[in-house]
């Protein structure tokens, strides 16, 4: 993959330099702890026996034959913890009268998915329980289910009776009312007779993070505090809501996040699994491991995504937008997780995206189905917005008859029109879409290839080449304190840091973050050793762990860089701060004649100085500081951001698509994003290449399907198909930089902007190619299989250079040749609309 970047390997300071990073050599090399490779003395180990079935009470659970097997010391129902197992707690009620559904850690009377936890085997080893747990017979009454989203609208089956409605709550933002927009209906209407109104709807199938290490805990409850080891990206929350639902002093609750093999939003969670193997530990008082199966993280982890999208948008016929209206039906399962009711709410202020529109309304109902629980995945409500305005963009461009790109140009924000407040309400702080959309047309070579697709479709190649365009913003960084309020979130935007000066010359850095896999240990490094003028390799970076780092607010949201980054940069000016009092006693000079810069105080206009680090080993000793000056010098931060942060870019991508098979392959693809300053591109561009696979996989290959009875017939990597290097192509990666205005560093976030942008640029491209046969959309993922019945359905096989006797061949195994699509008659419908 290459990233094109015309800045040296090294700066004047850290930040900015392109630095391996740390943790690199314990990562690649093993040599470090996970939470499944940890063994405690006398470790049991646990086992759960999940329900097959998506709906069904409870009548009875037989737990002899397994309490007999071999190894086994004891099987644990809901029953037998049932005072003490704490619950899975929904962080965001978006409404005050929102409907959300207990849930327990064991159901049990009731199941509402499959593969909930109904009982839990405990044994000397992880096969014994594994074993027994096959031998747990548990009498269910099954019961009728609800699957779709559209379905549950109805209420005609109910995923939970007592509720008396699927509907979880219904949420809205309108511009007429407090923004800084006018009356959608009126502006749609004005469209109607004078315009162009283009209406679609759009389908965010069901995604399934596939974490590199699937979830493990342990719990030790032997000591005065009971200590749990967890793959987390949210061990300060854990901890909080362990002692919140268990009733357990918070102070006697110890939660520590090991490295973390990745989580895209599936760790972001207080997980059923969790809650159950403490229960577990405490019932029997003996440490516990619990490490899930790859199917059992498949269909219990909870999913993203699910949504369907109706929307209306209006324009002049010149292809000014006047007006956009969003209805969705977010998908949440069985349950309302952490954050899964606010997942649609992040997204409703970013429909608007990049542009200038005069009325906006956004509504969304949330609702209950017996499917695995919906929550946060990477982008969480980010990328269902970018991609449903960028394909309307697109659409928007065919009917007025112009390039996609000049249709975006019409609409945008201005780079001299920054601070802008949005339709949404938002206020972008800094931007320049001009500057990212020119670089990336020229690493594209978009002219050229523009006359390439026109040479391929004027001989009737079978095989058409498609241009796709997504140019986005995102809000991250997530956020004030006080607006979360507003919004019911049940936590703060803040985040902490300290920073600890050792009298031997080294710096530790502690962090609220929790990372799992970014390279905060690299970059917090830099960061930190540019504020104090220290060596990079004597800056230590800790974190995840509630008795070292006890404040934070964890990771997730891209929030990790512009929160918690900015959080050390104000402990490090607060450690120069105090460092500065200290030096000038000992200097004998005023506090106001001393400069700092590159680890040492100076008096002005003399070479007598003192570094630092001399500081901190006086600082320790003590033995000459005056009088009634308190010893140290190490600091603390909370920084609460003023605003959300707001990264954007332009993404380009080409695509060849065989007509006679459906077969998609992807030629070339250029991002150029804007994240403000970069502290190291290194990291960056891993970023961004990761987030780049992950949307291209939502577009081309990955999707949760159950059947008619709810089982996950995606319950392995066999199904659920996700795509490896071989089936992704290099990137063109680059840079522009329009520092934010509402952090020190200038920094904006870059986690999620890769998933945001691409599966849009994808789609458009894949559509594209197609539109001449009369195709304008195919639903995701657009498997050869969908991409030939959407050619058929559009009645363009002849143009396509096919009969329509053709039958394509779809090979087993590689994600561009996928089997036979087990929602494919869904995918036909209006794929020629």
């Amino acid at each position: 993959m290459t990233a094109v970047d015309d800045r040296p390997d090294t700066a004047a300071g850290e930040v900015g330099r392109a630095r391996l990073r740390k943790e690199d050599q314990r990562l690649i090399t093993g040599r470090t702890r996970w939470t499944d490779n940890m063994v405690l003395p006398g470790m049991l180990h646990i086992a759960m026996v999940r329900s097959p079935f998506a709906h069904a009470t409870i009548a009875g659970i037989d737990t002899e034959a397994a309490r007999r097997a071999p190894g086994v010391v004891a099987v644990v129902t809901g029953a037998d913890v049932r005072d003490t197992q704490g619950a899975v707690a929904n962080a965001w009620p978006i409404t005050t009268d929102q409907k959300t559904p207990a849930h327990l850690p064991f159901a049990i009377d009731r199941v509402a998915c499959a593969g909930e936890i109904v009982a839990a085997v405990v044994a000397r080893t992880a096969a014994a329980a594994r074993d027994a747990a096959e031998l747990v017979d548990v009498d269910y009454d099954e019961l009728p289910a609800v699957l779709d989203a559209k379905e549950a609208v109805s209420d005609a089956v109910l995923a939970h009776p007592d509720l008396g409605t699927n509907t979880s709550a219904v949420w809205t933002l309108d511009s007429a009312q407090g923004g800084t927009g006018g009356d959608v209906d009126e502006a749609i209407e004005k469209a109607r007779a004078e315009g162009i109104v283009i209406e679609r709807e759009y389908r965010q199938q069901r995604l399934i993070p596939a974490f590199m290490e699937p979830r493990s805990t342990v719990v030790d409850p032997t000591g005065d505090q009971v200590t749990v080891w967890t793959s987390t990206q949210v061990p300060h929350i854990l901890r909080f809501l362990i002692a919140a639902t268990t009733g357990m002093p918070e102070s006697k609750v110890r939660v520590i996040a090991p490295d973390v093999g990745g989580g895209f939003g599936g760790k972001l969670q207080t997980t059923a699994e969790e809650f159950v193997t403490l229960a577990v530990a405490r019932h029997v008082g003996k440490p516990v491991k619990y490490t899930e199966t790859r199917s059992e993280s498949l269909v219990s982890g909870h999913h993203g995504r699910d949504q369907y999208q109706t929307l209306t948008l209006a324009a002049t016929k010149e292809g000014k937008v006047t007006a956009l209206k969003v209805d969705l039906v977010a998908n949440l399962g069985a349950y309302v997780g952490l954050v899964g009711g606010g997942v649609p709410v992040l997204g409703a202020w970013m429909f608007n995206a990049i542009y200038k529109f005069d009325a906006y309304r956004f509504t969304v109902r949330t609702v209950l189905t017996n499917t695995t629980w919906v929550d946060a995945y990477r982008g969480a409500g980010r990328p269902e917005a970018t991609y449903a305005i960028e394909r309307l963009m697109d659409e928007l461009a065919a009917e007025v008859g112009v390039d996609p790109l000049e249709i975006r140009e019409r609409n945008w924000i201005t780079h001299d029109e920054f601070p802008f407040t949005s339709v949404a309400g938002m206020t972008y702080d800094s931007g320049n879409y001009e500057a990212a959309t020119a670089r990336a047309r020229e690493l594209f070579d978009y002219d050229a290839l523009r006359r390439e697709q026109q040479e391929r479709r004027d001989r009737n190649d079978p095989v058409q080449l498609g241009i796709g365009v997504s140019t986005f913003t995102e809000m991250c960084g997530l956020a004030p304190s006080r607006v979360l309020g507003t919004l019911n979130y049940g936590a703060g935007g803040w985040e902490h840091a300290s920073i600890r000066m050792l009298p031997t010359g080294k710096v530790e850095v502690i962090t609220g973050t929790s990372p799992h896999g970014q390279g905060h240990e690299t970059a917090w490094s830099q960061i930190a050793a540019d504020r104090l003028g220290v060596p990079f390799e004597d800056v230590e970076v800790l974190h995840g762990d509630t008795q070292i780092a006890p404040r934070g607010l964890d990771t997730y949201g891209s929030r990790s860089l512009v929160v918690g980054g900015e959080a050390v940069v104000r402990a490090a000016d607060k450690v120069v701060a105090k460092a500065k009092l200290v030096a000038a006693h000992l200097l004998e000079a005023s506090v106001d004649d001393l400069e700092f810069s590159g680890g040492r105080f100076t008096v002005k206009g003399t070479d007598k100085g003192i570094g630092i680090t001399e500081v901190a080993a006086a600082q320790f000793t003590s033995h000459n500081l005056a009088e009634g000056m308190e010893s140290g010098i190490d600091a603390d931060a909370t920084f609460d951001p003023e605003s959300f942060s707001f990264p954007h870019g332009t993404h380009l991508c080409a695509v060849e698509v065989d007509t006679e098979t459906g077969q998609v392959r992807m030629r070339s693809y250029v991002c150029v994003d804007d994240v403000g300053q970069i502290v190291n591109p290194i990291i960056v561009e891993g970023q961004v290449h990761g987030g780049l696979v992950q949307g291209i996989a939502q577009a081309l290959w990955e999707e949760a399907v159950f059947d008619d009875n709810g089982t996950l017939v995606t319950g392995s990597f066999v199904d659920y198909t996700l795509p490896t290097a071989a089936d992704t192509i290099s990137f063109v990666t680059d840079n522009t930089t329009s520092p934010s205005t509402t952090n020190t560093l200038g920094t904006k976030g870059v986690g999620e902007a890769g998933a945001i942008a691409s599966t849009p640029a994808v789609v458009n491209a894949v559509v594209d190619a197609l539109r001449p046969m009369g195709v304008h959309d195919i639903q995701m993922p657009c498997t050869p299989e969908r991409v030939w019945r959407a050619i058929r359905s559009a009645g363009g096989e002849q143009a396509a250079g096919t009969t329509p006797e053709a039958q394509p061949h779809f090979d087993d195994g590689a994600p561009n040749q996928a089997p036979a699509d087990p929602s494919s008659s869904a995918s036909a419908e209006g794929a020629g609309q």
